[in-house]
Order: structure tokens, then sequence, then C-alpha cells
């Protein structure tokens, strides 16, 4: 029998903790909401700037969204069959580790929700501790020492509260290279007798060396999934807040980009509050620079164009030991944050690329798929209560191929080409009234639009240059109409089918007095639990300008008459909320994880099948601990990787006083880290 725990008691949105807000995004939902533009679809610049041709494929989506919601989506509508389906926890195979009924990939007993201080993973799994935060990975790094830690040492070291992962292979037998980014750091849970008001210099540098992106090559050992790290590997790299980065493409060297210590507008210290990411088919990750805001103080009307700075000191008070986080000194130090920073992992000595085409603002995601001319589209979420969701086109065709020629030729392509915003319609607004009801057509959907913002130098929205549409793209996004969305999280295309999922994480404003009120897309008013949109574009063309969308997931407890699972029958499925992180494995299920759930339980990892008769069986794999977040996930055929971020984030936590035990103990201090899950019988995952 599936247990519903009580629901959270926190006045934060999500279900997040206090310590939370107040450390990873500077408590952004309760301040104001940057979004204020009146935002009514603005016909008279579409219609400036998209062609005829791209009008009439607009609609041709449309005919397309009837026909594929036979073929490409509601094909794979469970049939009358799928409500025989058993329970969740039902194995009918008795296999160990797996066995249960579902789809292929997803044959494993779901884990219950539960609130152990733990990773919890289903019965015939089992589970190791890849790396830690402060574990050396650098030539002359030490063992991590809490009690002795330097700035010096944590450069050299894994980051801290690890968010997006990736694994890209490598041509030693049995290792790979996990690529991590590292949120955001905790100093309440770093540092003995933390003092907020008065940080040390030490402390504020040991955080700089904690933020950024590792690098580290990891093994394998051959009979299970269990992966190790191979400390001191010559590819092993550490970016910190001080490490150097380039700004390319076309607003680079703008003087909207330019500072006291960069004339150029080209040379930036460090990268910040890096999210998810993604990784590209040229063997480079890509990751989002979210919550950059909050680093920043004494911002102005005239410094924050809509970007959510802070008016006076910060939380972790950087102004006060480097000038540039000071925007009453510096700024235009802000610009230089919000981007998409591409890193090529196999080569140790490049400066990794902060890529303007692509548009700042709070990128939660960046994953791209081809076209089928060989260009890359880059999908990205804009994480903030009604904000928008974007896409690039490259100009350029990528060259197959691993020679210096290619690769070199590779790392220009997200310079050139066309961004994007999206504009949504409902096929049934008449029936949404902000509970969730489904329509009476019996699913949230309809059309939309790709609204071009600028190609190159050249700007598409009224009254904007080029170079203001990249720094100032949410600006842009106003002015020509997007739809205001419920915090659009990651985005990510299927392999298989070249559907598009977003992940909308909540929204607890929506339907406020003077806030906006529900639409199809997001149908729900003081949305707690998120939903997941599906987006098929035009003919499959990632490069079209319209496509056809439905809400695949209506998040929340299944008992809820307000949630929907692709029309599944919803007495078989795991209950979820917040979705936050998605992915794919190889069989073309979508698994995500959640960030703030409120149905009491930890939040957890799950998988959902897309397609074929159990589409929208949804079931959960893992949860993690106590105040822990689970973020990028990786799921491979042999092993589930997933990064445990902030565990013990729990208000009134401290190193003194911790809220978690996790990872090794009591007497240990809670340490983020990266987990990898494996089958105990050495199978694939889920099958």
């Amino acid at each position: 029998m599936r247990r519903i725990l009580p629901l959270l008691s926190s006045n934060h949105a999500g279900g997040r903790s206090a310590l939370t807000c107040r450390y990873r995004c500077g408590d952004a939902c309760f301040h104001e909401v940057p979004n204020t533009s009146g935002n009514e679809y603005a016909g008279d610049v579409i219609a400036a700037t998209l062609s005829r041709r791209s009008m009439m494929r607009t609609a041709a989506v449309v005919t397309v969204a009837t026909a594929a919601g036979g073929a490409v989506m509601a094909q794979n509508a469970p049939s009358a069959q799928a409500a025989a389906v058993p329970a969740a926890g039902d194995a009918r195979h008795g296999g160990p580790g797996g066995g249960a009924d579902g789809a292929r990939g997803l044959r494993f007993s779901p884990v219950e929700p539960n609130t152990a201080d733990k990773v919890t993973v289903p019965a015939g799994y089992t589970q190791n501790v890849v790396i830690r935060w402060g574990e050396p990975i650098l030539r002359g790094a030490p063992a991590f020492d809490a009690d002795r830690q330097t700035a010096k040492a944590q450069a050299g070291q894994f980051g801290y509260n690890n968010d997006f992962l990736s694994l890209l292979p490598l041509r030693e037998h049995g290792r790979q290279v996990l690529v991590a980014n590292h949120e955001y750091t905790d100093e309440v849970l770093m540092f003995k007798g933390y003092d907020a008001a008065n940080p040390t210099r030490e402390q504020v540098e040991i955080a700089w060396a904690a933020h950024g992106l590792s690098v580290v090559v990891v093994q394998e050992e051959r009979k299970s999934g269990r992966l190790t790290p191979v400390s001191r590997h010559w590819l092993n790299r550490r970016l910190t807040a001080t490490s150097e980065f380039r700004l390319t493409g076309p607003a680079a060297g703008s003087a909207l980009l330019r500072t006291s210590a960069d004339p150029t507008g080209t040379k930036v210290l460090g990268t910040l509050n890096n999210c998810a990411g993604g990784t590209t088919p040229w063997g480079t990750t890509l990751h989002g620079e979210e919550n950059f805001n909050q680093y920043f103080a004494n911002g102005t009307s005239a410094t924050d164009k809509r970007y959510g700075l802070t008016a006076g000191a910060t939380e972790r008070k950087w102004e006060r030991f480097d000038k540039r986080f000071d925007a009453a000194q510096e700024p235009n130090e802000s610009h230089r944050f919000g981007w998409v920073v591409e890193l090529d992992p196999y080569d140790p000595d490049s400066t990794p690329r902060k890529r303007t085409a692509l548009g700042r603002f709070k990128h939660e995601a960046a994953q791209p798929r081809l076209t089928r001319d060989g260009r890359p589209v880059v999908y990205m979420g804009d994480d903030e209560r009604f904000d928008y969701f974007y896409k690039f086109v490259s100009s350029k065709r990528m060259k197959k191929g691993d020679s210096r020629a290619a690769r070199e030729h590779n790392l220009t392509l997200l310079d050139e080409g066309t961004l994007y915003v999206a504009k949504l319609t409902g096929d049934s607004p008449q029936d949404v009234d902000g509970t969730g009801k489904l329509p009476n057509d019996g699913e949230f959907d309809g059309s939309g639009v790709w609204i071009p913002l600028a190609t190159g130098d050249v700007s598409h929205v009224p009254g904007m240059t080029a170079e203001e549409v990249y720094v100032f793209t949410r600006l842009a996004g106003d002015k020509v109409g997007a739809t205001k969305m419920d915090r659009p999280e990651d985005v990510e295309p299927s392999p298989r089918t070249g559907r598009v999922y977003v992940a909308l994480t909540n929204n607890t404003d929506r339907g406020k007095a003077g806030k906006p009120g529900a639409d199809e897309a997001n149908p729900r008013n003081l949305n707690k639990h998120g939903q997941i949109l599906e987006l098929a574009e035009h003919w499959d063309d990632p490069s079209a300008d319209g496509f056809a969308w439905r809400l695949f997931l209506v998040a929340g407890d299944p008992e809820d008459p307000a949630t929907y699972f692709a029309g599944y029958p919803k007495e078989t499925v795991s209950p979820i909320s917040c979705p936050d992180n998605v992915a794919f494995d190889p069989h073309g299920n979508l698994w995500i994880s959640t960030d703030g759930a409120q149905l009491g339980s930890h939040d957890g990892l799950f998988g959902v099948a897309t397609t074929g008769e159990r589409r929208g069986e949804l079931k959960q794999f893992l949860t993690v601990p106590k105040g822990a977040e689970t973020c990028g996930p990786i799921i491979q055929d042999r092993r589930v990787l997933v990064a445990v971020q902030h565990p013990g984030e729990v208000d009134g936590a401290t190193v003194e006083k911790p809220a978690s035990e996790w990872p090794d103990g009591p007497g240990r201090l809670v340490r983020p880290s990266v987990v990898a899950v494996y089958r105990k019988d050495g199978r694939d995952i889920g099958v």
C-alpha cells in the first residue's frame, strides 16, 4: 500500500528549508517577482519577425499535433489493457533487484516515500559514494581536513554542492570522465563557528574555490557498477570563482560587458551558481549559470535590469573582499554572469567559454540536439517564477570525428545562430479554471511559436540592439510577449523521439492578486507541485518556428484530482512533487529528480515511460538524505548516478549541530557527494 506522508510545514516555496533559500538563491521566492511586464501577446511584433512560411509551418504543426495526437503523442497513450496493470510494488518475475512489472528499464520495485537519512534504493540494488566534497583530485592537493581547510587546498579538491553531472568516454580501459557543477556554498555547514555577519577572507576564498566545476576521471569496477575517482589523473581539473573564462559570440567585447579590470569585455574571472547543464554531441559539456544575482551587492534599477540584484549587502559579503561583487563600483560585472559555459573536458589547458549567443538569464540547463543537416539546437530554461524557455539554433554544422580541425570547428558552433523564446497557446482556454481540472478534450495541449530575438548582430526586437538582447534577454522576452511559465528548469530532448521535455518546478505565486492566473500550459493557481511539458517540433525539425505541446505530467499526490500522468492509471504510480532535473535512459524513459517536494517525503529520483502502452507509468527509484536535493541524474545501462546536494540543509543546522549524518555517519562532517547505484547481480538497470 502506497504511503503518503504528512505535508511538510514550511513557509518557503516548494518545501525548501529557509537555509536552502538563503544560500542557494538568495531568498528569490521572497522577493518581488522580477517579471512585472504586462506581456500580452505581441501580434504585431510576431508578424514583423516571423515569415509567412514560418506561420504556415506553425499552422502545419497544429495539424501535426492533431494527427500526432493520434500518432506522435497519443499513439502511446495507455490502452484499456493498462488499467489492469498490477500495483506498482507487485514484482511479477521475482528476479533480484528487478523483475518488477513495468516498462523496460523501469522493472524495479519502487521505493516508498520516506524520510530516512540515507540514500534509499530499490530491493536488489546497492550503492557507493563516488566522490565527496573536499576529496583531492589534483596533484599536490591534501586530504580533506575540515579543521584545517584552506583556499589553496580547496582549489585542488572536489567542490561543494555538486549539481549537474556528465560522464564522457575515455580511451582507457574501464574509465570515464566525470564532470560536475558546484552550484553554491553553505558556509554555515562548512565552517565551525561561522559568523555570517563577519566572514573571514580565508572563508570567502575557500568558498570561491568551492564554486565552479570539477573534472575527474573515474574507474569502473568490472563486475559491478561501482565507480571510484582516479585522483591526480592528468585530465582532472578544477575551475573556480577565480579561474579565467572567455566571453565569446556576438556580445563579446560589448560596452555592456567591460569593467575596469577587463576593458576588452572578453575575459571573466570565474563561474557562479552552476545548476544543470548538458553534454554536446562533439564531446564538450555545457553549464548553466543560474542565481548569479545573489552574489552582487548594491544593485539599483540601473544595474539590475530585471535580474534581481541585491539592493544592499549580500549574504556572503564577498563585496568586502573584491570590488567586482559591488555593483556600485563595477556595474557591468554582473552582466558577465548568467551565461551558458562550454568546457572541453579533454583539454585541461583550454579556457572555458561563456557563449553570449545563447542569451543571459538564470540558466537552469542547456541540452543540445542536432538538426538533420547537423546544426546544433540548444534548449534552455530560465528558472524564475513567470519567466520563459528558449532555444538557440546554430547556423553552423557539426564536423564529425575527433581530429584537431574538427574539434576546433565544433568549438565555434555555439557562437553563431538565432536565439528564440517560446510563446504557447492552449486549444481549450475556456476550460482552464486554475484548479488543474482537465479540459473537456481530456488534456492540456495546444500549439506554439518560437519568436526570434536576435541573429548575430541583428536584433529582431524593436527598440533593442542585438547586444542588449543578449545581455538583457529577459527584457527581450517581455517585449515580444513570451509565455510566462512556472519556473522552467531542466529542458531535455529525447534522443529517441525528438520530443522535448520541460520541467516546470512550481509557482506558488500564480493566481495571487496582481499576478498572472492559470493558463493551459500552467493550469494550477498556487502551484506547489509543478508539471512537465512535452513539446513536438514541426516534422521533428528542431529548427522549426512552430511546435505542438501538451502537459505530460501534472505532479502531486496521485489521489489529488488535479494530477495527471499522461493518462496512465493514477492508482499505480508513485507520488511526485517539484520536478527539477531530467534525463533519459537507454530505453527512452524519462528520469526526473525533484527539488523541494511538498508531499512529506524526502526528494528523490523517478523514472517514467514516455512511449508504449505504459506511457505515464512513473516509479520512484531512490530518495536522498535529510535536507538534500536530488541532482544531476545520469542513467546508464548498468548504473544510475545522482548528485546528492546540500544534505543536512535544515533550518538551524550548523557544523556543530548537524541535521544529517550522511554520508559518513555520526561525528563526521555532512558532505555533498556523488552516488552510484547499481544492481547487486551486476545486470542492467530496470530489466
